[in-house]
């Protein structure tokens, strides 16, 4: 099989491709053609070959690397907190000296947990005000880069046309008559 016919368009469908394929039966009841019961003979064998899966690319990722980081954080200290506040009622139906303690760190980790998800949300502000361009027609961030890019194209235009006339060595005239 080539790479052109391993490289099929994702919207055929494999079933559509699998009866495509297994299609060339002989006569008697939709059993196999020449060869061996089962085989598919010389050629035949090559066209019928199918790979278990089809590798569909990576998509970027749906956040930002700091982003990310900071939601990473987040779910591991909201873990924790989790699991301190089971410890803790666990603690406080057993009546253990353990209770007391494990409510006092469950409180300070429910503020932890607080910060680190406001972290995440704080971070993915800062991120997209710094960094990204909300693909809307009305986005401020697109509109600011494309006046700088304008600037900058004048800028670099009315250098280019200062050093044409210092090559030429004209004293200030645009053309020699």
């Amino acid at each position: 099989m080539g790479t052109a016919e391993r490289r099929e368009s994702p919207e055929e469908s494999v079933a559509g491709r699998s009866q495509a394929r297994w299609g060339r039966r002989s006569p008697d009841h939709g059993g196999p053609g020449p060869g061996r019961a089962g085989e598919p003979a010389g050629d035949e064998q090559r066209q019928d070959y199918r790979p278990l899966w089809v590798e569909v690319p990576a998509r970027r990722h749906p956040m930002p690397d700091p982003v990310r980081a900071a939601a990473v954080r987040a779910v591991l200290v909201i873990a924790v907190t989790l699991i301190q506040a089971m410890v803790a009622f666990l603690c406080t139906l057993a009546g253990s000296w353990l209770a007391f303690p494990m409510v006092i760190s469950g409180v300070v980790s429910t503020v932890a947990a607080t910060w680190a998800v406001v972290d995440v949300w704080v971070t993915r502000q800062v991120w997209s005000q710094r960094y990204g361009v909300v693909s809307e027609p009305s986005s401020t961030a697109r509109a600011l880069r494309r006046e700088r890019r304008a600037h900058h194209r004048r800028e670099r235009a009315a250098l280019r046309d200062q050093e044409r006339i210092r090559r030429r060595g004209g004293a200030g005239q645009l053309s020699h008559s």
